[in-house]
């Protein structure tokens, strides 16, 4: 009988460090859960706005954007250890972002560029104080828009990082991987190349 307990409590203590393996595992990925989670509701704006930039269609940009966070969540261990954001932008600008191409011509306005809220103290939907939507900004954001579709990828790349993003040269040189020179004559030419584009449509008003 004392043998028999003696093995018994081998087989116990032997077992014993797989469940605490296992219970450690789980809270791991409980904390990744929740770590990528918060990560997602701060990303998630700046990013579905640059994959927007980048391809000119809202419902592209929310494919970019998601595939965006399951290529980040899938290395996760890698996001973390420095700035995530950066992480993602740099995986969303490498994405193959021109193989699809667009079968209907649609308005290329932003989440933002939604009709306005009634002014303040007006009667609200339907009612004479309504404010009209601006199409004039909308119409704006939309030549830029097309403007940036004719430029080649990675001028596109650059200028949505650079100016429209408002990130430093050295953040692009990062992110992209390119050498501090090639990023600062890629701007320059992106940005002629868009003045001339845009000012071949009449400008932006």
């Amino acid at each position: 009988m004392g043998s028999q307990i003696r093995h018994a409590a081998v087989r116990g203590s032997a077992r014993q460090p797989d469940s605490d393996r296992a219970t450690a595992e789980g809270a791991q990925a409980t904390d990744k859960n929740a770590e990528f989670t918060e990560f997602m509701r701060s990303a998630r704006d700046p990013l579905h706005r640059m994959a927007f930039l980048l391809c000119g269609d809202r419902h592209r940009a929310e494919e970019l954007t998601q595939q965006t966070f399951e290529r980040c969540y899938r290395h996760w261990h890698k996001a973390r250890q420095g700035e995530p954001l950066a992480y993602a932008r740099r995986i969303l600008a490498n994405l193959r972002i021109d193989t699809w191409r667009r079968t209907r011509r649609e308005v290329l306005a932003g989440p933002e560029d939604l009709l306005n809220e009634p002014a303040a103290g007006g009667e609200g939907p339907g009612g004479s104080a309504s404010r009209p939507p601006d199409t004039r900004v909308v119409e704006d954001r939309d030549a830029v828009v097309r403007a940036l579709l004719q430029l080649p990828l990675k001028q596109r790349r650059v200028v949505v990082m650079r100016h429209l993003l408002d990130l430093s040269e050295t953040e692009v040189t990062r992110e992209l991987g390119m050498p501090l020179g090639t990023v600062k004559s890629t701007a320059s030419r992106g940005l002629a190349q868009l003045r001339t584009i845009l000012e071949a449509r009449g400008g932006v008003r």
